[in-house]
């Protein structure tokens, strides 16, 4: 698959957001106060190296297949570490680093939204929506997880 210059560099705008993404993650996982914040962190992180590696594969002229029934939002059910009215330096911290994710997935996910119209690929069109959806899927883990700790 030959992609057109419009298209290459919206690629690489995305995969720019993603490795934003593996970084913060990362980063964020040492930081987290909350060994389940920690566990969450590194599982997105990792979720988000993924995504780079799909649209460097993209970049190297293949379009990976994907899994558009994600559902791992929905399916994750974390336990609450921070007692919901007691507040603490180290619930105040967690809950910032949270907060900043929901805010990048939020707009990583609209430039998935605006980006996937640039291409007329239909297996390349899937991806894009199937990562805009694990985009989704990362926020809602988040919310779950500050809802838990009565940080929401």
């Amino acid at each position: 698959m030959v992609l057109k210059e419009k298209e290459k560099a919206a690629i690489m705008d995305l995969q720019t957001q993603e490795k934003s993404c593996v970084e913060k993650y990362a980063k964020y996982a040492k930081q987290a106060k909350d060994p389940e914040l920690q566990r969450l962190f590194t599982e997105l992180s990792a979720k988000e190296q993924k995504h780079y590696d799909s649209l460097q594969q993209v970049l190297d002229g293949t379009v990976p297949d994907v899994d558009v029934n994600d559902n791992s939002g929905a399916n994750y059910d974390p336990k609450a570490t921070y007692d919901s009215l007691i507040p603490s330096e180290d619930k105040k911290s967690d809950c910032f680093l949270a907060t900043d994710c929901i805010a990048t997935e939020k707009l990583v996910s609209s430039e998935y939204n605006t980006d996937v119209f640039v291409f007329g690929n239909s297996k390349l069109r899937k991806l894009l929506a199937d990562i805009q959806v694990e985009e989704q899927n990362h926020a809602e883990m988040l919310y779950k997880y500050k809802t838990v700790n009565g940080m929401a």
